[in-house]
């Protein structure tokens, strides 16, 4: 692990200039002032924790005309602690090569205290590169002296992190990574939906492009989670035994491995209330759904035929009705299934929290993936209507995004604020003499709601993400809608942490989970479905316009040969930058080598033992 920042003081005196900064010769005193003193300061206010002055002649007196140069160094410990943080590669006292890490500096090769060779002019150079390049703005939200020129100070990932711990932090991480996955997708839709409306034999490059973008930002991501996973120390974290969720029940008994007391219900009960119970209650529930889904399609046909009739605009506006109320519909037995599905897995009494959550997660993942995605596969593959197709999905999209948008935080927002105004009125009636300002927190923040976890916000993404893969050929807009509800969904989802809900306690974790399992069946369902829509383009049909089975035949193959290419992307793109392997054996040849060493001074002190309760006996 990184030493931190803090403990260092890297401020020298004297120091040799590496980099030469020459600003805008209108540029204002003040700002000159504001950007010098972030240079200079420390990394956990923001600055970059370098040395810099001005040009200056050796009697101290500025140089004329060069009064906007500044000579940027700094102190050799903080070229030092530079080059770990960049990943800086050098050579061992054993000749092997690797990454330079401050507190094994003694182990690299012509390492010395007082050698400031060490580092090349090159390699320091890039160092302070690096450095200023990474100057964020923290509480500025303007440049001093030049009030147009606004800043946009936010919390980074790390931030949230030291706040709310890496189960958050690693959500708003995925949530801004699958936000920039999107834009690709975003960019190639745009000029498809103005070019291509209604030409549906062109999305055949669309839905190529689609598999293997589906493919590659999962695998990117995990490489990215190890990263940031590995930065925060929970990679590397492992409990020996998980111990039972809080609310487990059963008699008490003694645990056969841990030989801890604990409450002990029998596996054969568990089953029993799985495969008697639950199992036939989401069933029944995806009968429900089915059977709304075709009152929807009678919906639709009785606004298409009212449309034939009068062809007005209303009658028109009346061909989206069906969609929005059959998506209104879709949300509201969404919640209730919910419901349903956290009491169910509540009762089937699972031990292990993490048993208890991947129940959970099947439950309400294989409704909802029904729910949204049935009527869809039923136009596409049942009605080959791929301008309904168009419209429903289009419909869905935008409708179940306002209505989370308003669910999750609109409204518990406004509640929150009348709340408030009430607190704050009984207050002033009282004329309490106590100290009012935390008084006033404690009674704002006890009647917060508790934050329940990143389920939900996990699975709206799940549902937009698999909106984009399975048919965003058909609707390519899909994208650059999913991409606009992320940017406000990211403000939303700080509004509901920090002003809504109470602070969740922290609970560290190394990447987001069942959902990774989730997002990658999610990619496989969708290399068949681009792989059939392509096979129902007029543009293919062409190809084979006697034999339909040749063509069903050769998707199928096609379809197979890009799961198996999937499945060998995914094996030979390893889920964790070199680096971090590199970084993560070294630890487990260390951790190797202390256990044995730790084992011969045991066995060494035993022996010493038996070696001198001999010679008593003797």
């Amino acid at each position: 692990m990184k030493e931190s920042w803090s403990a260092f003081d890297t401020f020298e005196p004297h120091f040799r200039p590496l980099v030469v900064i020459e600003l805008a010769k209108d540029t204002k005193e003040e700002t000159k002032e504001w950007l010098t003193q972030r240079i200079e300061d420390k990394k956990k206010n923001g600055g970059a924790q370098l040395l810099v002055k001005p040009l200056a002649k050796e009697d101290g007196g500025k140089i004329d005309g060069n009064e906007n140069i500044y000579l940027v160094g700094a102190s050799y410990l903080r070229l030092l602690l530079g080059a770990e943080t960049v990943g800086l590669v050098k050579e061992c006292n054993d000749n092997s090569m690797r990454t330079f890490t401050y507190s094994s500096r003694k182990t690299f090769k012509d390492f010395a205290e007082d050698n400031h060779n060490f580092l090349t002019m090159s390699e320091c150079q890039y160092i302070i590169k690096h450095e200023l390049e990474n100057l964020r703005a923290k509480d500025e939200k303007m440049i001093p002296g030049y009030p147009q020129a606004k800043l946009y100070p936010g919390k980074s990932i790390d931030e949230i992190r030291c706040y709310f711990g890496e189960t958050i932090a690693l959500y708003f991480g995925f949530l801004e990574y699958f936000t920039f996955a999107l834009v690709p997708m975003a960019l190639i839709g745009i000029p498809y939906y103005v070019f291509a409306w209604e030409d549906y034999d062109k999305y055949v490059m669309f839905a190529s492009f689609n598999l293997l973008w589906s493919t590659v930002i999962l695998e990117v991501w995990k490489r990215c989670c190890a990263r940031m996973t590995y930065r925060w120390g929970t990679l590397l974290m492992k409990r020996q035994f998980e111990e039972p969720r809080p609310g487990f029940h059963g008699v008490l008994g003694i645990n056969p491995v841990t030989g801890k007391e604990e409450p002990v219900y029998s596996s054969i009960k568990r089953q029993l209330r799985i495969y008697l119970v639950s199992l036939p209650f989401v069933c029944l529930c995806l009968y429900l759904s089915l059977y709304v889904m075709m009152i929807y399609f009678d919906m639709e046909q009785l606004a298409l035929d009212y449309h034939e009739e009068n062809e007005t605009s209303f009658s028109n506006l009346m061909l989206f009705v069906p969609s929005i109320i059959y998506a209104v519909v879709i949300e509201i037995m969404n919640r209730i299934y919910r419901y349903a599905a956290e009491f169910l897995t509540s009762w089937e009494n699972h031990r292990l929290e993490s048993s208890h959550q991947n129940h959970l997660i099947l439950k309400v993942l294989v409704f909802n993936f029904l729910n949204c995605f049935a009527s869809l596969f039923y136009i596409a593959f049942v009605l080959f209507d791929m301008k309904l197709l168009r419209q429903s999905l289009a419909t869905l999209l935008i409708t179940s995004q306002i209505l989370n948008q308003f669910a999750e935080a609109l409204f518990p927002y406004w509640l929150q604020k009348r709340h408030n105004k009430k607190i704050k009125k009984r207050m002033c009636a009282s004329k309490m003499d106590s100290d009012l300002s935390l008084f006033e927190q404690i009674n704002m923040e006890k009647e917060m709601g508790t934050y329940l976890g990143t389920f939900d916000d996990y699975l709206e993404l799940f549902l937009q993400f698999g909106y984009v893969s399975l048919f965003s050929c058909v609707y390519p807009l899909a994208a650059v809608f999913a991409v606009l509800n992320n940017i406000t969904e990211t403000y939303s989802d700080a509004l509901k942490m920090c002003k809504i809900f109470k602070r969740p306690f922290s609970e560290p974790t190394a990447n987001i989970g069942v959902w990774q399992l989730a997002f990658e069946t999610m990619s496989v369902i969708s290399v068949v479905t681009n792989c059939a829509l392509i096979g129902m383009s007029s543009q293919v049909n062409a190809i084979f316009p006697e034999s339909k089975t040749d063509l069903i035949l050769i998707v199928v193959l096609v379809e197979h040969i890009l799961l198996a290419m999937k499945f060998v992307m995914a094996f030979l793109i390893p889920d964790k930058p070199r680096d971090i392997q590199i970084k993560l054996a070294r630890l487990e040849f260390e951790s190797l080598e202390a256990l044995k060493r730790q084992q011969i001074k045991l066995a060494a002190e035993s022996l010493k033992d038996e070696t001198h309760e001999g010679k008593k006996r003797i």
